[in-house]
């Protein structure tokens, strides 16, 4: 199988924490995205406490792996979307931002997870993303 490892000059370098943004796996169109987080170019956290400011991060994170590779929000086939102590009320300011994301795209599938804590004490919510570009 042959790979090729996926690193938007749009966003913060991603190498030196152990990871790339994304994956392509040549021989399906695969794409398979890193967790993404409110944090802009330069390792600032978007949003502070607002959950919805941080999604939308996360999310325009997304779109710019996705734009690296010719593709947009129509191509993703999956979602899975971690809440830092979740509750049911986080989806009023988490689910606009998903619509946002999507425009006039039917949205893909989304598990969401509630857990305890992220990568840094500062992220609410973490977005991983399959999506095909073939």
């Amino acid at each position: 199988m042959t790979s090729t490892r996926i690193n938007p000059e749009t966003l913060y370098p991603s190498v030196q924490y152990g990871f790339s943004h994304a994956t392509l796996d040549e021989a399906t169109g695969t794409l398979h995205l890193s967790g993404q987080v409110a944090w802009d170019k330069d390792y600032n956290v978007v949003g502070g406490s607002d959950v919805g400011l941080q999604a939308r991060q996360a999310l325009a994170n997304i779109k710019d792996v996705l734009a690296s590779q010719g593709v947009g929000p129509e191509a993703v086939l999956r979602l899975r979307t971690f809440i830092v102590n979740y509750d049911v009320s986080m989806l009023a300011a988490i689910g606009p931002e998903l619509g946002a994301f999507y425009g006039d795209v039917v949205p893909a599938s989304n598990t969401v997870v509630g857990v305890s804590a992220l990568a840094m004490p500062e992220f609410l919510i973490e977005i991983e993303a399959i999506a095909t570009v073939k």
